[in-house]
């Protein structure tokens, strides 16, 4: 994904982000400020990461805020990423979604506060959750680049 005209994109700073939808549009690209920000939702089974299989992190693609490990993501056949667990408690935040005359559980970022997606209580152990999120607002890095970027950014501070 390219971030270049995304000022708040980091995936090391976790300060809270606050821009206006007027901000977000100009930095976002349109698909995902139509999920991000308007709370839209991408059609099933059309996300590149619907059936992806690679080991590393799943981030947030508005703020860059640390998601989802893929060791959590499960195959739960609701046509969009789908995964047990968040990578920390402060990762994501919930808010109760009450829209199209149902009761569901709203996921946002926790940094950022964009739409990702809902919370089910359907999903595997150890939780027993499923997190069902539009794959378009993710953007993922492979373990072994994270590993290369950490130890670039770290090396003998």
């Amino acid at each position: 994904m390219d971030n270049t005209n995304n000022n708040v994109f980091s995936k090391t700073d976790t300060d809270k982000v606050n821009l206006s939808n007027d901000e977000w549009k100009k930095v976002l690209a349109p698909d995902v400020y139509h999920i991000a920000r308007e709370k839209g939702t991408e059609r099933p089974f059309t996300s590149k990461y619907e059936e992806f299989d690679e080991i590393g992190t799943y981030y947030c693609a508005a703020c860059g805020n640390a998601l989802f490990r893929s060791d959590t993501k499960f195959e739960s056949g609701c046509g969009w990423p789908s995964f047990y667990e968040p990578i920390s408690k402060g990762s994501v935040i919930y808010e109760a979604d009450n829209t199209y005359g149902m009761r569901r559980t709203e996921v946002m970022c926790g940094r950022c506060k964009s739409h990702l997606g809902h919370v089910f209580d359907d999903g595997p152990k150890p939780t027993g959750l499923r997190y069902c999120i539009n794959g378009v607002v993710l953007d993922f890095e492979k373990a072994k680049e994270a590993e290369k970027n950490y130890n670039a950014e770290h090396k003998e501070q």
